[in-house]
């Protein structure tokens, strides 16, 4: 149990010797200068129009919690449960592929940085560093495997294996990601950082992958790559299949509709994740916390529901956790924090988002996760309508 007294905030961040962005916005704007225009195009990005991407964030404002008071909550336990396992917060790092982009350590320093507060690292298939690589710097901290499906789905099938076998906790499989969506961006900017070969590291160390291929020269990892990570094909059966393959928990993630979540339900899927991808696949789709309630409720606590997208700040925590989710993905706050100052950053971050998320808890009435259930929240646009 991660039982703490609340610090204050204020004071730790004064009294810094040296500045650190705290806002996203402030994030943002400082990774912007260290990154190349593509790479940071990449990052920042929505597909399309970016509606999806701007919802997401707009659409927290519309609930308000409604706080309680005069309680003691000079202890705030931010721990959490999941899969047998207990974590000190109640956030985990979402998978974010390509992070050479941000910087050249990439996920080893994320890795690193997940590690020195035990909080989950979510290593995203398009990784700049191996499974293996990963494994070897960050020990015994926790760390989950997310999945892109494989059209030779034996490639899959093997990542899965090396995963379990280097001690990852959980499979994450992505299933908003069928094809590319629309980044106008990217297109704009001209940038694929697939075709540049930075999210080829899972591959290039891929035995099965590798025999796939006519060749094992860069050029040929690459289109390899790109002809097998989009799968429109992917279905049901192929979950069913991952299932028999590995002893792991497997989430999916990319959740938006209760008509999924119950399906994933009743083909044995042992969590689900609410996400629309950070606004980065279909335009225009439900924003992530608009989507949360109607999956909690249909999923009635059978497995546990996770939430992504959209996440810039502790009251966004405290929203989701208040709405049902079990935990919560931090995205892109980490990818900038990589940025700006490598895995010292993203310790920035992390620690901010704690510092953060006690001080929205314990002024929220609670003095637990498992308490914010019972935090009344008001949807003032649903309220003007009813």
């Amino acid at each position: 149990m991660s039982t703490s007294k609340v610090k204050d905030a204020y004071i730790e961040n004064i009294v810094k010797e040296e500045y650190f962005p705290i806002s996203y916005e402030e994030l943002e704007q400082e990774a912007k200068a260290k990154m190349s225009v593509g790479g940071f195009g990449y990052v920042r990005s929505g597909a399309g129009g970016e509606e999806t991407l701007r919802k997401n964030q707009e659409s927290f404002s519309k609930y308000s919690i409604v706080p309680r008071v005069l309680r003691d909550v000079s202890n705030i336990d931010t721990s959490i449960n999941l899969f047998g396992k207990t974590y000190p917060y109640p956030f985990l790092l979402a998978p974010v592929g390509m992070l050479k982009l941000a910087h050249e350590e990439a996920d080893l320093a994320v890795s690193r940085a997940a590690a020195a507060y035990k909080i989950p690292f979510v290593q995203s298939t398009v990784s700049s560093y191996s499974i293996e690589e990963v494994a070897e710097v960050s020990g015994n901290s926790p760390k989950w495997f997310q999945l892109y499906w494989s059209n030779n789905k034996d490639v899959s099938f093997n990542m899965v294996k090396r995963a379990e076998e280097a001690g990852y906790e959980a499979i994450v499989l992505t299933v908003d990601t069928v094809m590319m969506g629309w980044r106008e961006e990217d297109m704009r900017n001209r940038f694929s950082p697939l075709k540049l070969g930075v999210g080829k590291a899972n591959y290039e160390q891929d035995p099965v992958f590798l025999a796939s291929l006519e060749s094992q020269d860069h050029e040929s990892i690459v289109q390899g790559i790109l002809d097998n990570i989009h799968h429109p094909t992917l279905n049901w059966n192929h979950v069913a299949e991952l299932k028999e393959r590995t002893s792991l928990p497997i989430l999916l993630k990319g959740i938006l509709s209760p008509e999924d979540a119950r399906l994933a339900v009743d083909n044995g899927i042992d969590g689900v994740i609410v996400s629309n991808h950070g606004g980065r696949q279909l335009d225009g789709v439900i924003s992530a916390i608009d989507a949360l309630p109607l999956i909690v409720e249909e999923v009635k606590g059978e497995v546990p529901v996770l939430f992504d997208s959209g996440i810039r700040r502790g009251s966004d925590i405290v929203k989701a956790l208040a709405l049902g989710a079990d935990a919560v993905f931090i995205g892109r706050p980490f990818v900038y924090g990589l940025a700006v100052s490598g895995q010292s950053g993203v310790e920035k971050v992390i620690g901010n988002f704690i510092q953060d998320t006690k001080v929205s808890i314990a002024l929220a009435g609670a003095t637990n996760v498992g308490e914010l259930s019972g935090i009344r929240l008001v949807n003032f646009i649903q309220h003007k309508t009813e």
